[in-house]
């Protein structure tokens, strides 16, 4: 069988979730480049702003202390400070004079409020370079507080001076703190939004595959006329049509091959007849025949009944294929049902073993039909564990599925004291043809492994399921567990033991 592989073998998102997750990534890294790059706009306007009116300021104000410095009573203290206050500086500055009189001498210098700003708190770079007669602009983190300056140092050489302002910028980093926190917020919204985008685009984008998915699982549910809509849409038209011949192709090779089974299986029961009459004849005159011929009878006698099991259930498999299985559905009281059945199959001496709430209890089924479920586990067990050692039945609640109501079901197990059933086997002997690893000894096993299958085909008509398991006790051997759906007591219903 040729498999065309898609994915890698290692475990992957689901198509619509990594659609999701495309669109969602595509406006986060959208919304991450709008973001930085308006934080970094902002931000150069900020400080190109910030720097260009320091810039003014400082110019100004120095010029303004180079005319001050030259008149005599400059060089007293007060006066430098009611110099330094008077000055027209923006919101926070710091004005600061650096003033050397004696030319050789070490300079003096002079704050607006030396306890809070002083020379010391400006940057030694700034400083050299200033002291070196050249203008110099710096921003820094002063030492006393760790809160952000934009300094700028002015030269007066005229007067032996140096005139700086330091202007404070944390209003400008807490608007950049603001905007930072407000772009994030923005980006989570935007890749949020483009999640959501991406989960509904790909929900519409997706609906035809869906529907695919939803045909095909109807098509191995046993919908062989599953077919889908023709929208008219050029690039979803091409998918459509193969799907539907594809289907419609299986559909035909299957009834095909139903049919020819069953009418194989028609035209091997009158020669079958014949050689079972033909045998009887043999039978009548067993007496008169050597050793030899007795031994060839037998074995004949063996393989023709077989042979005659076998074209039944192949009969009986092709019905199902073709869809014509009918069920007659009575009402009946499972636990006596089950006993009549299992004397009906000649194993009276297995055990039948009930709780008293299973008295009552009462399931809907073909009694033909299951009657020939029960022989068949019975016959599996003989054939492969030495025999079933009891029959229990029990009353369960089963979920009907996420929001649903719970109902009872009745579960009917046969179980055996043999080697039990390998997990990995335990799917694969319901299979048609299948005998599992008990069955392959052909000379003692007179089974075609159809047994099981038609266990499964009929107790699936009936909207049940059957598996197998281990032994609940912890013993050796297998379980073979039936579930069907009990009658409700709220239903009005009429069941009595009936003859099968």
């Amino acid at each position: 069988m040729s498999v065309m592989r898609f994915l890698p073998a290692t475990r992957r998102l689901g198509l619509r979730a990594r659609l999701t997750l495309i669109f969602a990534l595509g406006a986060a890294l959208l919304s991450a480049i709008l973001s930085v790059t308006t934080w970094e706009l902002t931000r150069e306007n900020l400080l190109l702003q910030r720097l260009d009116a320091a810039r003014q300021s400082a110019i100004a104000n120095a010029t303004f202390v180079s005319k001050e410095l030259k008149l005599p009573r400059a060089a007293d203290a007060s006066n430098f400070e009611k110099l330094l206050t008077s000055l027209p500086t923006p919101e926070g500055a710091q004005p600061v004079i650096s003033y050397n009189q004696d030319v050789g001498g070490k300079p003096a210098a002079y704050a607006k409020d030396p306890l809070q700003f002083g020379l010391n708190d400006l940057p030694e770079k700034l400083r050299v370079t200033v002291t070196s007669g050249q203008a110099a602009t710096m921003r820094y983190y002063a030492r006393k507080d760790n809160n952000p300056y934009l300094a700028v140092g002015i030269p007066i050489a005229s007067s032996n001076a140096s005139y700086y302002e330091a202007v404070p910028l944390q209003d400008v980093e807490n608007a950049l703190d603001g905007l930072g926190i407000s772009l994030l917020g923005a980006a989570a919204l935007t890749t949020l939004a483009g999640g959501l985008f991406g989960f509904w685009i790909s929900r519409r984008a997706l609906a035809p595959l869906t529907e695919v998915g939803t045909a095909a699982g109807a098509i191995a549910g046993g919908r062989l006329d599953t077919r889908l809509e023709v929208s008219g849409d050029p690039d979803l038209d091409t998918l459509t049509v193969s799907f539907n011949e594809m289907a419609a192709a299986l559909e035909s090779r299957l009834d095909r091959d139903a049919r020819f089974a069953s009418e194989v299986s028609h035209e091997l029961r009158s020669p079958l007849m014949t050689l079972a009459a033909s045998i009887e004849v043999l039978e009548n005159s067993r007496d008169e025949m050597p050793e030899r011929a007795r031994t060839a009878l037998d074995l004949m006698r063996a393989d023709v009944e077989r042979f005659q099991q076998l074209v039944e259930d192949l009969l009986e498999i092709s019905r199902f294929d073709v869809g014509a299985i009918t069920l007659h559905l009575d009402e009946v009281l499972v636990v006596d049902f089950v006993i009549q059945a299992v004397g009906a199959a000649g194993a009276g001496g297995i055990k039948v073993i009930y709780d008293e709430d299973v008295g009552e209890a009462v399931v809907r089924l073909d009694k033909r039909r299951f009657v020939r479920v029960i022989a068949n586990l019975l016959d599996n067990a003989a054939k492969y564990a030495g025999g079933a050692t009891s029959i229990q039945i029990q009353l369960a609640s089963r979920n009907a599925g996420e929001g649903g109501q719970s109902h009872e079901v009745v579960r009917i197990a046969v179980e055996d004291s043999g080697h039990g059933v390998p997990a990995d086997e335990r799917t694969m002997i319901f299979d048609r043809f299948s005998r599992g690893g008990e069955g392959g000894n052909r000379g003692a096993d007179s089974g075609v492994g159809l047994g099981l299958a038609l266990v499964d085909e009929h107790v699936r008509l009936h909207g049940g399921t059957v598996w197998v398991e281990d032994r609940l006790d912890g013993k050796a051997g297998a379980r073979f567990v039936i579930e069907l759906p009990a009658v409700p007591e709220s239903e009005p219903h009429l069941a009595e033991p009936v003859a099968v």
